[in-house]
């Protein structure tokens, strides 16, 4: 079982460029990298709905988008529909389908989703002996120590069940596919039963995966800011209305609050512990190979929680942001750089900066700081990127944060409700 979460939390570590490199990158590429061989279409992000949660007009151009969604399904993607990690040993995992198919919903690329979802269907299933026990999809797959290419570990990972599900849904609304509604109401039913926890405090956590490996003691969880996904539970609850996923809103703005404590500084950690006895949160001990620390899990609340403020007018996501911004917008403000990884006292821990992380801070920033927002965009995104390619040909989680980070959510409201 640690098998799971030691690798969740390993595969991130070469997602970035050293400061020199960063540097020089910047100073040889300009913003000539993000010119397309055709005049560039782009969009004002900006709602005309009366919403609660007016988006600011940042440019995007969205040829840019499409051309690097192409580049990354050429580079990443086999023809079977096998999204390749070439940062660690060519292997699989759930995570990297299910942002395939996310993304293939986004540039309406129906072909693409169909072969990434049925690869997953036919190569990640759960089983024992030869039968499938749910419909959740194995984590990893790679090459064996015998050279096979099979599940390397057959534990799940809530956060890919979960995008694939809302990929899934969205799907089916999009194309008016009713067979991936299906797919994903059968999908839900094993989440729920599987990877989320009704505790004697009263609430209901979603956990990173097995009990097994994340329920440490009957009333200890451990638990991964960075998975919860208020928006997916309020569309899950949508198509599923037989389980409360709503509960799971409350108690995922509660852990991210709370946990939040934890740092000196207000960030969301990659991991925490919570004793639901008391209600403490707590980090992992220094032994532990899970950290408890700002980094390249804990990007994903910026933008997680950017979509249920856009999507659903949630006050409690721009709360958050706001108030939880405040130190990483501090240090843009007085050095124009973010360091990758920051520990509970604030204070960087290395001296390199992610494409990806500042992906995830342009989807945040342009909701509550749209300035700051241009200025990443300027000077830490469009610098990386060249031929469809952002940062590195190898760096597949930069190539679907930036790609997830940039997309304008307001062009999916029609997918937010079922069409009939």
């Amino acid at each position: 079982m640690q098998q799971l979460a030691q690798g969740k939390n390993r595969k991130y570590q070469t997602n970035f460029l050293p400061l020199s490199s960063f540097a020089v990158t910047i100073a040889v590429l300009g913003l000539s990298g993000c010119l397309s061989n055709s005049p560039p279409r782009s969009l004002a992000v900006a709602t005309q709905s009366p919403s609660p949660v007016a988006v600011p007009t940042t440019e995007i151009d969205l040829e840019l988008l499409q051309e690097s969604w192409n580049a990354y399904r050429q580079r990443f993607i086999q023809a079977d529909g096998r999204v390749i990690d070439r940062e660690d040993s060519d292997r699989s995992t759930s995570e990297a389908q299910a942002y395939a198919m996310l993304r293939a919903v986004f540039a309406d690329d129906p072909t693409t989703f169909a072969r990434t979802l049925n690869w997953s269907e036919n190569n990640l299933q759960r089983t024992v002996a030869g039968k499938r026990t749910d419909q959740l999809w194995a984590w990893e797959w790679g090459r064996d120590i015998q050279g096979n290419w099979k599940i390397r570990d057959a534990n799940f990972a809530s956060d890919a069940d979960i995008d694939a599900i809302t990929a899934l849904i969205f799907a089916s609304r999009r194309w008016q596919h009713p067979e991936y509604l299906q797919l994903a109401q059968s999908k839900l039913e094993d989440l729920w039963n599987l990877s989320t926890v009704a505790m004697p405090d009263g609430h209901r956590y979603l956990i990173p995966g097995p009990t097994a490996a994340f329920q440490v003691r009957s009333h200890v969880l451990i638990l991964n800011p960075s998975y919860f996904a208020p928006y997916a539970f309020r569309i899950f609850a949508q198509v599923d209305p037989t389980r409360d996923w709503l509960s799971l809103v409350d108690s995922s703005y509660q852990v991210l609050k709370s946990s939040a404590q934890l740092s000196k500084v207000n960030l969301p950690s990659d991991w925490v512990n919570l004793d639901t006895q008391t209600g403490n949160y707590q980090a992992l001990p220094a032994s532990h190979s899970l950290r408890t620390e700002y980094s390249f899990n804990a990007y994903r609340v910026w933008w997680r929680l950017a979509l249920d403020a856009v999507w659903f007018q949630e006050p409690r996501a721009t709360q958050f942001l706001q108030r939880h911004l405040k130190h990483l917008q501090q240090t843009w403000s007085s050095t124009k750089r973010i360091p990758a990884q920051i520990n509970l006292q604030g204070n960087p821990l290395v001296n390199y900066e992610a494409t990806s992380q500042y992906a995830m801070l342009f989807a945040a920033f342009r909701l509550i700081e749209p300035a700051i927002a241009n200025q990443i965009l300027q000077q830490k995104l469009l610098p990386q990127y060249r031929d469809g390619i952002w940062e590195q040909d190898s760096a597949y989680y930069t190539q679907n944060l930036v790609g997830l980070g940039l997309f304008p959510p307001t062009e999916f409201r029609q997918l937010l409700h079922p069409t009939n």
